[in-house]
């Protein structure tokens, strides 16, 4: 069972594994996916049949890559209205929210006589989504995936998600396909794991290739992001899933349980930390714990399923006071970051590497999974140090556009001609310098 751990007591190996959580993991499957992108860039479609009989246990012809429209008429008819209604619902807040996030489009700016500079904003073309299969179906990750992409304006946008057997007919789940009917993505592959993510990155004799690939995943699409950052744009390292609660002896025991528990759902890989200033509150979650376990971990529900994970992606630790727990905090880095403490606003001061942050006992993960606005796609195993969530900006490019008159232009020659020889670049200076010449263009 978990037992409370003073932070302080923590052994270097212990927080370094508390500290790394995946990217362990991530190095020691470096290999294998290497082969399976290599393999997909040589071999196309044929490598892309073969690793989804591999991984998915389905057998597919080149034709059933592709979700047909018969598929989408069926899911329109399948989704329950109360589930298509919330859907809806959802893809409108997400609108409203991302919307907000535009860029505002910005005149030249004079910025020293006769130089004038913008940034102009634009979408790029075309965009892959992956969206996660497994245990559970993601028609919200579509939503979060898709909506900032469409409100950016990309006109171009694929999906891939991993292929289901359901009475012996493989299948998409329906409400995916249902969520990405409704976000207007016709072009949709049954495709799962890292051969989704080459497929996208690569082009097959069926797969578009995008310019920049998204979407949360496990460590093989984590691991395939990584390794094709350079030759396609990719988003922040999202997945497998991850929660730090900082709670205080305020906190209710069993929020922070179910809390806890949430996260881990999500499956293998996922991480859940308890740190907290009261011993009491981290003896209690382990006590809840302990009983919740023996009641479920026999069960094949997705709790028990849950449960059976904690051994590995559980920790509570007990830090001496605040201080010691946000600077823990910041060095974790974690992707969803809970505060349940008296004064969650006066710790948030403090905080400055977490995904997304959650203020308060009415503030769940959950909420922000689903249907609060804010995007769920969120970097993971500490890259929040350096990295963001999913947003419109991750959709758009900047470009800046310079304008100098003579008498600007004239005006920086000599700095120019100064800096240009000193690092040994004599061509940069007469480059200015020729524009000076006689019979030269006066504007």
């Amino acid at each position: 069972m978990i037992e409370p751990l003073e932070l302080k007591s923590l052994t270097p190996e212990r927080k370094r594994k508390i500290l790394g959580r995946t990217l362990d993991v991530l190095e020691d499957i470096k290999p294998r996916v290497s082969e399976i992108l290599r393999d997909v860039k040589k071999q196309g479609d044929s490598a892309l049949l073969k690793y989804t009989l591999l991984f998915d246990g389905v057998r597919l012809k080149p034709s059933e890559l592709s979700v047909s429209e018969k598929e989408f008429e069926e899911a329109r008819q399948r989704v329950p209205e109360e589930t298509s209604k919330t859907l809806r619902k959802v893809m409108e807040i997400l609108e409203d929210f991302h919307r907000k996030q535009l860029p505002r489009e910005r005149e030249f700016i004079e910025i020293q006589p006769g130089v004038w500079l913008k940034d102009s904003w634009m979408p790029i073309d075309s965009v892959g989504v992956y969206i996660p299969g497994g245990r559970a179906s993601y028609p919200s990750t579509v939503l979060m995936g898709i909506v900032p992409a469409r409100v950016a304006g990309v006109k171009k946008v694929i999906a891939c998600t991993p292929p289901k057997l359901r009475d012996g007919k493989v299948t998409v789940d329906p409400c995916v396909l249902f969520a990405l009917d409704l976000v207007g993505v016709r072009e949709v592959f049954r495709l799962g794991g890292a051969q989704a993510i080459a497929a996208m990155a690569y082009g097959t004799e069926t797969i578009p290739k995008v310019q920049k690939v998204l979407g949360p995943g496990n460590l093989y699409v984590a691991a395939a992001k990584l390794q094709l950052a350079g030759i396609i744009g990719t988003d922040c390292l999202a997945g497998p899933s991850e929660i730090l609660i900082f709670a205080d002896g305020s906190a209710d025991p069993e929020i922070v349980l179910m809390d806890l528990l949430s996260q881990l759902e999500h499956g293998p890989g996922s991480s859940a930390v308890l740190l907290t200033t009261s011993r009491g509150l981290a003896n209690k979650v382990s006590s809840m714990l302990k009983d919740r376990v023996s009641e479920a971990i026999l069960g094949e529900d997705a709790e028990g399923k849950a449960c059976a994970l904690l051994l590995e992606g559980l920790s509570i630790l007990i830090a001496d006071d605040d201080k010691e727990a946000l600077e823990f905090i910041n060095e974790y880095a974690p992707e969803h970051l809970e505060i349940l403490t008296s004064d969650p606003m006066g710790n948030l001061k403090y905080v400055k590497n977490a995904g997304s942050v959650f203020l308060g006992p009415f503030s769940p993960v959950a909420a922000g999974d689903y249907a609060t606005g804010a995007n769920h796609i969120l970097p993971t195993a500490g890259t929040a140090k350096f990295q963001s969530g999913l947003s419109v900006y991750d959709f758009l490019k900047r470009l800046t556009i310079q304008r100098l008159s003579r008498e600007g232009l004239e005006r920086l020659q000599g700095d120019v001609g100064i800096l240009a020889r000193a690092e040994g670049l004599r061509l940069h200076a007469e480059a200015i310098e020729a524009r000076f010449r006689d019979q030269r263009p006066q504007n």
